[in-house]
């Protein structure tokens, strides 16, 4: 009996460490080091600006997201406010509304575009600001404004009312093409037949994000806004506006990537972001 105990035993510790364990995500800091989530928490707790570049369709991200939220409000309290690519700004006011209990839940959802895959990945966030009177920004430009501006040029938002320009950023906003990722975007658009068009499409969400980020803003606040990875990869992007209008804030960026092996940062990740959250290929999508 002892002996077939033991063979019993050996054959599991076999198992264990012969094969090793697959880690679903590791994070890393800009340098391909790894760290700790409660190393990556306190540096973001420094700061007055958190952009997390999220995968949409990712869970690891999203379970991270509500997570850093709940550090983050433990050590800010109601100085914490929150942002969201994914509410456009005419719909703040419903947001407003839904915070502060003037509307329900099912018209809150019936009234607003809501993203696909809202229920599962933003739903918690929102619900935990609800919760703990957090505000919360809808940062980003109406998604039809952009989409014309792509299909009709910066000139044809001129015609727009002063309540639909109140919408987005001053219409004056420079685009800096000799950034890499729009430079990669120039790329990109050339094969769309509106080079220009394409990269600016880009860059007026990012630059809306800044200028409703920072027209919301108090020194003795800090912000945790949710985007997509490529709106802040690199200190780019949304950051690249945020930091012309005011160069001494203090920020943290966090960025997202896929990769077979989790276990080592490819070199091309490297100076992506401050903390850059590393998901194996095969982790399952949200939608």
């Amino acid at each position: 009996m002892i002996l077939k105990t033991t063979a019993i035993l050996m054959l599991s510790f076999t198992i264990s460490f012969g094969f090793g364990q697959k880690e679903a995500y590791v994070i890393y800091n800009s340098k391909g080091k790894k760290v700790s989530f409660n190393s990556m928490k306190m540096g973001l707790l420094e700061q007055s600006f958190v952009f997390f570049g999220e995968f949409h369709d990712n869970p690891i991200c999203h379970w991270m997201e509500y997570e850093i939220t709940k550090e983050m409000f433990l050590t800010h309290e109601n100085k914490l406010k929150l942002g969201f690519e994914m509410f456009e700004q005419d719909q703040q006011i419903l947001l407003d509304n839904y915070l502060n209990g003037s509307i329900d839940e099912t018209l809150f959802n019936d009234s607003c575009r809501l993203w696909l895959n809202y229920a599962t990945d933003y739903k918690p966030i929102v619900d935990y600001a609800r919760q703990n009177g957090l505000f919360c920004l809808a940062s980003n430009i109406p998604r039809v404004y952009a989409s014309r501006l792509f299909k009709r040029g910066r000139v044809s938002l001129d015609s727009l009312s002063e309540l639909e320009k109140s919408y987005m950023v001053p219409l004056d906003f420079k685009v800096d093409t000799t950034l890499s990722q729009y430079a990669a975007l120039l790329e990109m658009g050339e094969h769309m037949g509106s080079r220009i068009n394409f990269v600016e499409a880009q860059a007026i969400k990012d630059a809306t994000m800044a200028h409703f980020l920072l027209k919301n803003w108090n020194k003795d606040e800090f912000f945790l806004h949710f985007n997509g990875a490529y709106h802040s990869d690199f200190y780019q992007g949304i950051l690249s506006y945020l930091l012309t209008d005011n160069p001494d804030l203090s920020y943290a960026t966090i960025s997202t990537v896929a990769q077979d092996d989790t276990g080592k940062l490819e070199k091309e990740h490297f100076g992506r972001a401050d903390y850059i959250i590393c998901v194996d290929n095969d982790m399952t999508k949200t939608h």
